[in-house]
């Protein structure tokens, strides 16, 4: 081998005319595996699990668990529509609103240094707004009664 030839020194580029055809394949089998239910031990593989009828769940996540029992508070506390009385309030639950709240507080204290800037950062304002709407309601009962 003649080093100092160019034509030597350059590597053989060697094409796979049907590299596309291998390719396409794979996207059509893999396309196929995805739309197939997923069969699990002890599920019914007629059964994909979700219902049309039924909202996605978020994923699981701390903040989405801060917020779940914020809007539950918030519910106690009378701030939010009654789903079973469409147009009125939901009753006010003083007790169980106090429950949620310091039931966020223990998380509060007991995550303290183990989250992140925004988390702690949300959750010190959902116990701050949750605090100051529950010495706001508080009051306005103490005053019908």
């Amino acid at each position: 081998m003649d080093t100092n030839n160019p034509e030597q020194r350059r590597p053989k580029i060697i094409i796979d005319e049907d590299w596309k055809t291998q390719v396409q394949e794979e996207k059509e089998s893999l396309k196929r595996q995805s739309s197939e239910p997923q069969a699990t031990p002890g599920s019914d593989p007629t059964d994909s699990g979700t219902s049309s009828d039924q909202p996605q769940l978020p994923p699981a996540s701390f903040a989405a668990h801060v917020m779940s029992l914020a809007t539950q508070a918030t519910a106690a506390l009378g701030q939010l529509p009654d789903p079973d009385a469409s147009d009125q309030a939901s009753p006010v639950q003083l007790d169980f609103a106090k429950y949620l709240i310091d039931t966020i507080c223990v998380l509060e204290e007991k995550t303290r240094g183990n989250l992140t800037a925004e988390e702690a950062a949300m959750l010190e304002n959902v116990v701050h707004q949750l605090r100051l709407l529950y010495v706001e309601v508080s009051q306005q009962a103490a005053n019908k009664s």
